[in-house]
């Protein structure tokens, strides 16, 4: 087995129980980092600000949009984030203002730089928050499926020109 690659670039993708938004764009993402040849250069973990499912897989209507469309979520289980993570991972991405303010309220004052909103990745779309698709139907896991997806072609886009520079 290959030691971690210590020069990674580490991103966690962050909503409120993670079962919903952060695993699909943790499983998007994923899939993404692994067509262009970057697993090795970029680590990718989701969690939630609350503790409500840890434990738990993806939402079963995230995971079937996510299969419908070619990517596989079922590996995935549910974590809160925690103090360790905003020493660990160079970027913290919250889905929408309310769990970004409870990491801003939680991120010690020299992390605060690594905080932002996955959707500042996609401004062409004019959202700024991936909404919430858990009491709606699945038309919602869809809305968020092609959001998460813009949002996440724009955050390798970033990642590749801010981190990466390759020839």
């Amino acid at each position: 087995m290959k030691a971690p690659n210590p020069n990674r670039v580490k991103v966690l993708l962050i909503c409120m129980g993670n079962i919903c938004r952060s695993p699909t764009a943790h499983a998007v993402f994923r899939h993404l980092v692994q067509e262009h040849g970057l697993t090795e250069l970029i680590e990718i973990d989701s969690a939630g600000t609350h503790a409500y499912h840890v434990g738990n897989p993806p939402d079963s209507r995230s995971m079937q949009t996510a299969r419908k469309r070619g990517i596989d979520m079922s590996d995935l289980r549910a974590r809160q984030v925690d103090l360790g993570d905003f020493y660990h991972y160079d970027y913290l991405i919250a889905m929408d203002d309310y769990n970004l303010s409870l990491l801003q309220e939680m991120a010690p004052r020299d992390m605060a730089h690594k905080l932002s909103l996955f959707l500042s990745f996609a401004p062409h779309l004019n959202e700024r928050e991936v909404p919430d698709p858990y009491y709606g139907g699945v038309d919602g896991f869809e809305l968020v499926f092609d959001m998460v997806q813009a949002a996440s072609e724009g955050l390798l886009s970033h990642i590749k020109s801010n981190h990466l520079h390759q020839d």
